[in-house]
């Protein structure tokens, strides 16, 4: 099992716990903790790695190598596996799977709130997959795992996930993802028209709270589409400001330090679509 985190004192316990009889080894991936985090994963036993953080996908890409079976599940600091996710790996990984990666779905939790509208919780996210295999592709944020040989088994059972603590951290990760999310559309030679920013965000809104029936988780589902929207809105903007205000030099501020590491995506996916993804 590989967990990669930064300052994930109020989560890392609770994870590693989740999936300590699962793994044979449990290897945390870490850029640059200061809260304590580290003391508690070796506390529990985990190996422990550190490096800079590039981004998600050039993180992962860099931990997946250093694990040390042939098969790696990847779950995030603020994520649980449930006892009944577990014993189905291990069934699966006992006779011996022909398929390469597996996808699975998560239940989104939100300031203690279950979310089961929204859509959030409907797409399915490679997580389990051969370590010599499958690499994230190269984008800054909500990269899909690339599956060159298209051999994607599914599983039943579902991951949890506690996407907020408390709304500031919330917010505050999406301004990360929608200053990413801009920099690769800028980079892929995208454009945003005065019309998009107009109908995009909300738009995006009533496909969530309507649509897809967002209205159902109360006052909560409110929250999160509200916010989903709105970091919807910023991606816009972001990108806008780069088509039009920037130079050269400021864009290289804002930028990633390092350039990505390409993965061929010769073959399949899993698409981190939600902005809870990564």
């Amino acid at each position: 099992v590989l967990i990669p985190c930064k300052d994930e004192r109020r989560h890392i316990r609770e994870c590693i716990e989740s999936v300590r009889d699962l793994a044979d080894e449990i290897l945390v991936a870490d850029s640059g903790s200061t809260d304590g985090t580290l003391q508690i994963a070796r506390g529990l036993g985990c190996r422990v790695i550190e490096r800079n953080y590039v981004n998600s996908a050039n993180f992962k890409n860099w931990a997946i190598p250093q694990a040390r079976h042939d098969w790696v599940l990847v779950v995030d600091a603020d994520e649980r596996v449930t006892p009944a996710l577990a014993a189905e790996i291990r069934r699966l990984l006992a006779a011996g799977p022909r398929e390469d990666a597996f996808e699975l779905k998560r239940d989104l939790f939100f300031l203690g709130h279950r979310i089961n509208h929204c859509g959030v919780s409907h797409n399915f996210l490679v997580r389990l997959f051969r370590r010599d295999e499958c690499r994230y592709q190269a984008r800054r944020v909500h990269a899909d795992v690339v599956v060159p040989s298209g051999k994607i088994g599914r599983l039943a059972e579902r991951m949890l996930h506690y996407s907020a603590l408390d709304i500031d951290h919330f917010l505050a990760k999406q301004q990360r993802y929608s200053t990413w999310a801009a920099l690769d559309a800028y980079e892929a030679g995208k454009r945003i028209s005065l019309a998009r920013m107009l109908v995009h965000t909300p738009l995006r809104f009533a496909q969530l709270y309507l649509f897809r029936g967002g209205w159902l988780d109360g006052r909560a589902g409110l929250v999160v589409c509200g916010i989903m929207a709105y970091y919807t809105f910023l991606k816009d903007a972001r990108l806008w400001a780069l088509r039009s205000g920037k130079t050269e030099e400021q864009l290289a501020a804002v930028a990633d330090p390092k350039p990505l590491v390409h993965y061929k995506p010769a073959g399949s996916r899993s698409r981190e679509t939600s902005e809870f993804a990564a």
